[in-house]
């Protein structure tokens, strides 16, 4: 039987990296929205819909990682972290990442303007990503940085999103796929930075077990996304759908 004086001792680096790597198992893949996505059951509307809605978390992105960045006082990290706010920006003639899912975007069948309005975030997806962000403005940087170990499960996603896409959804341009491509060398590069960091700063029991409720929060943000979408797309019960056919819904942005 374990000893209350064990029960505080902190888990090994071994062990704390298996306990974070085990929270995959709730990782939005698992959402019966991504899971459709994969077996090629979702609509046109559903793909263009989760493309649309997505957007708001990718450039949301940069402005996390910004956030990290003026939280720190170590410059060696914010030198490395920088790369990540310029995957996604672009810089030296590289388009970025969010030029890339605007690629994305016009493959499915949107057209730019309206993507970059943002007229299809849905509140719920709207809400779940700015609560990250919020979060990395307010929390030490340590933590925000920590936040991002989701990355540690996606190059699976966007490997399985190039497996299966093109079979399934053949009225998708071929030039959308750009991004999920390159984040895979990016992502597995992030990963190793960002756990080095957690391994290295969450050394006792209490402070691993909070980290483990952090890299949740996450979790739980990805999973709500897939939620509000599959509310609005799937069982055709978007906002207000009992009042009105009219996107009505906040579109804005209260800091403009």
């Amino acid at each position: 039987m374990t000893s209350k004086a064990s029960d505080k001792q902190p888990m090994s680096r071994d062990e704390f990296e298996a306990a974070l790597r085990a929270k995959g198992d709730f990782y939005h893949t698992q959402h019966p929205y991504h899971i459709a996505m994969y077996d090629g059951k979702c609509t046109p509307e559903q793909i263009r819909g989760w493309v649309a809605n997505r957007f708001y978390y990718q450039i949301s992105i940069p402005v996390k990682d910004a956030a990290i960045m003026a939280n720190c006082p170590d410059r060696d990290v914010r030198r490395h972290w920088v790369q990540r706010v310029l995957d996604h920006d672009g810089y030296n003639g590289a388009v970025g990442g969010i030029e890339a899912w605007l690629c994305l975007g016009e493959a499915v069948g949107l057209n730019r303007e309206e993507i970059l309005s943002c007229e299809h975030v849905l509140p719920g997806v709207r809400f779940a990503v700015d609560a990250y962000i919020n979060f990395a403005r307010r929390a030490s940087w340590q933590e925000a940085a920590s936040s991002s170990l989701t990355e540690m499960f996606a190059p699976t996603i966007h490997q399985n999103r190039l497996d299966t896409w093109p079979q399934h959804y053949p009225w998708i341009k071929d030039d959308g796929y750009q991004y999920f491509k390159n984040r895979l060398s990016e992502a597995r590069r992030d990963v190793e930075h960002g756990l080095g960091i957690t391994l290295d700063h969450y050394t006792t029991r209490e402070q691993q077990y909070r980290m483990l409720e952090i890299l949740q929060f996450k979790l739980d943000v990805l999973w709500s996304m897939l939620d509000a979408m599959t509310m609005a797309y799937e069982l055709k019960r978007p906002p207000y759908h009992t009042v009105t056919d009219q996107r009505v819904y906040h579109k804005g942005l209260f800091n403009e």
